[in-house]
């Protein structure tokens, strides 16, 4: 019991101490022009970017989830692609200038960012967190999750030492080494944090709601994908979601969880995903895999998530291919009553087969409502009827033809580059969009007069 009360005065401490840091250091960093800011985000995405592999050894040791050859790739994702597209883009200063309004637009920073950082992807999210936050001017302190705390205080390293080099002043970018629950609370609530910037579980979202402070959070995503009998190529179709959902074995929220196969290629669709790396368990088995992903209250438990499909295989005492990329369970219903049709962080795909359009856009709305409406809906179709038919489903962006991952992140399709999705109000969320440097920022606008003000009355008036 002492134990644990000296671990949360400490971590409060940590916090307090840390947040009047980055806001001393914000203070001096305030006023710093675009092209500054640019050059210090420039040396901490190459430093980044040299640091990639080390960071994520270091992220698979410690949390024991996901790839190595994966997390790297979404370092250098973070660090090359989001950071160049972050360079193409002012966040401070003018914006933009509207002459015939006579109005100009200019954006300032925020102040301090508190950002909570995940057990799935850690590394790569403080990575693309500490780039958004000084592009717009802005300092950052992590919280990370307590199974995640070495790997993101590193990664804070390797970017706070290389802004330090580059300008900026030390304590602008800092990590919490003791992230406790209270800790976490403390930080988002202090004073000198001005914006809390959260990814992870629906629990931590709505802590973060409750801080007082201005949110953006991001959490679950049950994402369902339709697989329309207008498919371009089936093969290529079942590749691309097997790819993506074997990817860092399946971490990632964007990735595909339920695919609605049309009745009418759902065979030859089927078959082509077994071709790509599915391994399909017999309904005998689903009990086996429901024991080990979920507890007796439907929770997804921690251990399983992250790991490969022969792993969840040997796990529940199932003979898997060796060469599985990826669990395939089919099923009936979605809800409560069926645990395995909710969010599964893991290379697990859920199979309905739908005998009609119709059927499919219900099947798609009920995996959406059972934790990922807001989030992401795939298709697979050319029949533009379909996809506009779709379009009007309660998700924020509609990967067509393409890997919800790589489409939903801003890579292959042209979303913006963001490793934080917004889920919209549909889920609590106070953004729909993929969320940008531009999100953390004000507006002010300078306005002059276009019209006489005197005029009001008379530009009211009713007319006779």
């Amino acid at each position: 019991m002492t134990t644990a009360l000296d671990t949360d005065l400490a971590a409060l401490a940590e916090a307090r101490a840390k947040a009047r840091e980055a806001r001393a250091a914000f203070e001096e960093f305030v006023g710093t022009s675009q092209e500054r800011l640019d050059a210090i985000l420039r040396q901490m995405a190459r430093a980044g970017t040299a640091a990639a592999e080390e960071l994520a050894r270091l992220a698979v040791t410690e949390t024991g989830y996901g790839v190595y050859e994966h997390k790297i790739l979404k370092n250098r994702y973070n660090t090359t692609f989001v950071a160049k597209h972050m360079l193409r883009q002012r966040a401070v200063g003018v914006l933009w200038v509207d002459e015939h309004s006579r109005m100009t637009a200019v954006g300032c920073p925020v102040g301090v960012i508190a950002g909570l950082i995940p057990r799935t992807n850690p590394t790569s999210t403080v990575l693309f967190k500490a780039l958004a936050a000084i592009k717009s001017g802005n300092g950052i302190v992590f919280s990370p999750h307590p199974r995640a705390v070495e790997c993101c205080v590193r990664t804070t390293e390797v970017l706070a030492e290389a802004a330090v080099k580059a300008g900026a002043p030390r304590g602008l970018i800092s990590c919490l080494e003791t992230p406790t629950l209270a800790g976490t609370r403390e930080l988002m609530s202090h004073p000198a944090v001005s914006l809390v910037l959260a990814t992870g579980s629906g629990e931590m979202v709505r802590v973060c709601y409750s801080s007082g402070k201005p949110t953006i959070a991001v959490g679950a995503g049950n994402v369902p994908v339709y697989i329309h009998r207008s498919v371009p190529d089936i093969t290529e179709a079942a590749l691309m979601v097997t790819e993506s959902k074997a990817f860092d074995n399946g971490t990632a929220c964007v990735a595909e969880q339920a695919i609605i196969l049309d009745e009418p290629i759902a065979d030859q669709a089927l078959e082509a995903l077994r071709e790509a790396g599915m391994s399909m368990l017999e309904p005998s088995e689903h009990e086996s895999l429901r024991r080990l992903l979920f507890d007796e209250r439907g929770g997804l438990r921690p251990d399983p998530v992250g790991q490969s499909a022969v792993r969840l295989g040997n796990l529940c005492g199932i003979p898997v291919d060796p060469e599985a990329r990826v669990l395939g369970v089919q099923l009936d219903t979605v809800g409560p009553h069926e645990p395995l049709s909710a969010e599964i962080l893991g290379p697990v795909l859920k199979l309905y087969r739908a005998p009609t359009p119709a059927a499919a856009f219900d099947r798609c709305l009920e995996v959406l409502r059972f934790g990922g409406e807001g989030h992401t809906l795939g298709l697979h179709a050319t029949d533009v009827d379909i996809i506009e038919r779709f379009s009007a489903l309660p998700a924020s962006r509609f990967p067509v033809n393409t890997p919800t991952l790589f489409g939903g992140m801003g890579y292959s399709a042209d979303i913006d580059p963001s490793f934080m999705l917004g889920t919209g109000t549909w889920s609590g969320s106070i953004s729909s969009d993929n969320i940008t440097a531009l999100h953390l920022i004000n507006i002010k606008r300078i306005a002059h007069e276009v019209r006489p003000w005197r005029q009001l009355a008379s530009d009211t008036a009713l007319p006779p």
